[in-house]
């Protein structure tokens, strides 16, 4: 799986041992929705994560109970932990401290002198830093000069907090831009690309639910990969973020920019079809969780476009009326019935996993 897109050049930071940017994989991140203070269920979401994909981890720093647990959080976990700060800098000094590989602030809700107070720590532990602006608690004046949270008054506040702190000597920095509004998120990408070759982290922020972030995101984080531009991404779910990490591994399989995961070709189903191939998808789906093979499954409901479409993929089966062909690779290797389909088309996946015969 090959993709022509042609990735923005970006300076290389380091968040523990994951390179960002230059020519890295875009890297996929999550933020847990426990409270922090609790080691226990934190630690457990975030080995949740683990096991989904997710390949790096933020977690709310509310207060100092909070910034002292993440010594032990970090403990626990194997990817990197990231600290989400706000308001109070002291409490990024103590997560620094505690060994996280990454510190988000919001330069809207800390002063100028306190934020070079964090870079100093950062820059002695080499500690990433990402620079977080988001339209929901933009500086006042810019928010006065441009009258709201718009794509210039973004990007005038990230380009000025970046040099603020370039100026102290500091570069392990990457930069965000988030909205809830996709295309004021566009825009203000898209100009701050061509400004600064820091790393960019994409987001939609307050996505919503499953559905509405998943649209949202693969909208606004799609067309922005598409075009280059995205060293990281999160999608923002309302919920359980274990489910953000399907969406943006899918996102990023779409456009061919990482090859991860099974992806399923299913048809929407029509007259034509005769057999159950919605119970089929949705337990393919369920014994695929976790794969992070890449493997192109079809699984088709009649002969119009079945067999072509089975053809293409690296496993696939085209349904009849309780019967179906099993394609593998352009080939009809068998006819199988219906209540055998899930349980060949494991044994066959299994089979080229075990082999290292995926795609």
């Amino acid at each position: 799986m090959e993709t022509s897109i042609k990735k923005r050049k970006s300076k290389t930071v380091y968040l523990g041992a994951i390179q960002i940017g230059g020519d890295a994989p875009v890297v996929v991140q999550s933020m847990t929705c426990t409270d922090t203070r609790n080691v226990r269920d934190t630690v457990s979401q975030i080995r949740m994560l683990e096991e989904a994909g997710c390949e790096a981890v933020r977690v709310a720093v509310p207060d100092e109970e909070a910034a002292s647990a993440l010594k032990d959080i970090r403990k626990q976990i194997s990817i990197p932990l990231i600290a989400d700060i706000h308001f109070n800098y002291r409490l990024a000094i103590t997560a620094i401290q505690n060994h996280v590989e990454g510190i988000r602030i919001n330069p809207g809700n800390i002063k100028k002198d306190k934020i070079l107070e964090i870079i100093r720590f950062a820059k002695t532990q080499g500690t990433a830093v990402r620079i977080g602006i988001n339209a929901g608690s933009l500086e006042k004046d810019l928010f006065v000069k441009y009258g709201g949270p718009k794509a210039p008054a973004l990007v005038e506040s990230a380009l000025r907090n970046l040099d603020h702190i370039v100026s102290s000597g500091f570069e392990n920095i990457k930069l965000s831009l988030k909205s809830s509004d996709v295309a004021t998120m566009i825009e203000a990408y898209r100009v701050i690309s061509k400004r600064t070759d820091y790393p960019l982290h994409l987001g939609v922020t307050e996505a919503g639910t499953l559905i509405p972030a998943a649209i949202k995101s693969s909208i606004g984080m799609g067309i922005l990969l598409y075009e280059g531009i995205g060293d990281t991404i999160r999608v923002s779910v309302t919920g359980d973020p274990v489910s953000e990490i399907d969406v943006a591994y899918g996102i990023l399989r779409t456009l061919k920019i990482r090859k991860i995961g099974p992806d399923i070709i299913s048809c929407p189903t029509c007259g034509r079809c005769e057999i159950d191939l919605l119970a089929l998808t949705q337990e393919m789906e369920r014994q695929l969780k976790g794969i992070k093979s890449y493997l192109k499954i079809a699984l088709m409901g009649c002969v119009v476009n079945g067999p072509g479409e089975a053809a293409e993929a690296d496993v696939g089966i085209a349904g009849g009326r309780g019967f179906g062909m099993l394609f593998k690779r352009g080939k009809i290797i068998r006819k199988v019935k219906e209540g055998d389909f899930v349980r060949v088309l494991m044994d066959e996946i299994n089979t080229m996993i075990r082999d290292g015969k995926e795609a």
